[in-house]
């Protein structure tokens, strides 16, 4: 049978996750990452959909098959041959507010001794601010396979700083049509400045969270528009702010055009990963439609998705037709501003 060649790239993390839900809930060694969770994102709209990221030799074996089975291409995947650091932690104290310091205290605070597996733990994000080294687990921009070049779309999620300084020109020389990046907060400050700006210059879309648009500028913000516009002037054609269960602000630099639209009401049970499956959902909406409401809207359904169970595959599952009817739903509920 003839393999899919992806057209939508994701590149970001691979992670092992620990985690304790806001209903106390601890999960021990999961299949994460928001490389997995974009991809997921834009799995629910598209068939053809691969990863790119670097994992150590400790990765656990029988995971890649797995995301191969269920549909993501991972011949983008790296294994190295030394075993590297892909833990991540984090707990809800309530399902809006997230922490990833400190685990022993948190499973503490359930009643959980800690798992030895996360001994001298301290973070997830360590180096991606980086600004002149790869690190171990960075995407190479000589390490996109061939089969890749021709994809539609590739998105950056949060990872190094170098690789999101490095990579957008390598998938443009691929002639890939659309572009779009996650920051990582590492960066998102003002002493990266002038990185930034080199960043978003060509993007197709910047989606940063609220968090990260505010940090970014030495000024408090008064209006996140100014944000949206202010990317937008460095460069980016669409600016995304995400802003939770508020939904996402929108805003079309080439025609100062600018939307409100909603989060999808959803059932709640762990936001992890909601942002990330929707950047995938409007990178594929983006490529298919050329409309950023529309990409939007995808990206709202596919964040829905994600947040009504848990760990980074729940979507996958969804009923058919169902990512369809609530794109209908929500529809009508977009506001230009």
């Amino acid at each position: 049978m003839r393999e899919t060649i992806p057209e939508y790239l994701f590149t970001g993390g691979l992670r092992e996750d620990y985690f304790i839900t806001a209903a106390g809930e601890a999960h021990v060694r999961k299949l994460g990452g928001n490389a997995v969770y974009a991809a997921v994102g834009a799995r629910v709209w598209s068939r053809a959909v691969g990863v790119l990221a670097r994992v150590g030799s400790n990765y656990p074996a029988d995971w890649l098959p797995v995301l191969q089975q269920r549909g993501l291409d991972t011949r983008g995947v790296k294994v190295l041959p030394e075993p590297h650091d892909t833990r991540t932690f984090y707990a809800y104290l309530s399902l809006e507010e997230r922490v990833d310091t400190d685990p022993a205290a948190h499973f503490a605070r359930i009643g959980q001794p800690l798992p030895p597996e996360l001994a001298g733990y301290r973070s997830s994000t360590e180096g991606q601010d980086e600004r002149h080294r790869f690190g171990p687990l960075a995407v190479r921009p000589n390490e996109i396979p061939h089969e890749y070049a021709h994809a539609r779309g590739a998105h950056l999620a949060p990872c190094e700083f170098v690789v999101h300084h490095t990579l957008p020109a390598t998938f443009r020389h691929s002639k890939i049509q659309h572009v779009t990046c996650d920051p990582s907060v590492r960066y998102m400050q003002p002493a990266f400045a002038d990185e930034v700006r080199h960043i978003v210059s060509g993007l197709d879309a910047f989606l940063p969270s609220e968090m990260e648009a505010r940090a970014y500028f030495r000024e408090p913000l008064s209006d996140l528009w100014q944000a949206a516009e202010a990317f937008g002037a460095m460069g980016a054609r669409l600016v995304v702010i995400k802003l939770g269960a508020r939904g996402q602000y929108v805003y079309d630099a080439a025609g100062a055009r600018r939307w409100h639209v909603p989060a999808y009401p959803a059932k709640v049970r762990d936001v992890t990963g909601a942002g990330d499956a929707y950047c995938g959902g409007f990178l594929v909406g983006l490529a298919e439609t050329g409309d950023p409401v529309e990409a939007a809207l995808r990206g709202s359904v596919s964040a829905s998705l994600v947040v009504e169970g848990s760990g980074a595959l729940y979507a996958l599952d969804t009923a058919p037709g169902l990512p369809q009817a609530r794109l209908e739903a929500l529809r009508g509920s977009v506001r230009a501003i």
